[in-house]
């Protein structure tokens, strides 16, 4: 199974969350931002709930809001909380013991694919909310367009 777009929006939700952090968000705002549906949104914002990155209040001007401050939450933490399983995985159905290549391969791939797997995390691990959210802000006010 690959990266799917869950990672993508769960970080989307957590920057606007950071960004706007003295509201509470809806999913229907959220959605807005990722020109997406709300249900899509909110099943994300639940998963990352479950892990603890963000949170939600019930009723009129109820919403999400983040659970910790954006610069304690990596790329790697939104990542890790709405994707399941490795990025790289080795053969569906075992290769081959006849062959030579088929002998070997997966005990090979198995190693090249941790190594990736670790390398992603300590790149994604870099990353904090807060970092993009100064990001996007430098980029509006490149555009002229910051509020």
């Amino acid at each position: 199974m690959g990266i799917s777009s869950r990672s993508a929006v769960a970080i989307h939700a957590l920057t606007m969350l950071a960004r706007w952090r003295e509201h509470t968000l809806t999913s229907g705002d959220i959605a807005d931002s990722l020109d997406s549906n709300p249900v899509l949104v909110r099943r994300i914002l639940g998963t990352l709930r479950d892990a603890g990155l963000v949170q939600s209040t019930e009723g009129r001007g109820g919403g999400w809001t983040l659970a910790r401050a954006p610069r304690a939450i990596t790329l790697y933490d939104a990542y890790a909380a709405v994707e399941t399983g490795p990025v790289l995985a080795g053969h569906a159905h075992p290769p081959s013991a006849e062959c030579e290549v088929g002998r070997n391969i997966q005990a090979l791939l198995e190693a090249e694919f941790r190594a990736a797997e670790q390398a992603l995390e300590h790149r994604l691990g870099r990353t904090t909310i807060a970092h993009l959210v100064r990001q996007v802000l430098a980029k509006e006010r490149e555009l002229g367009l910051q509020r």
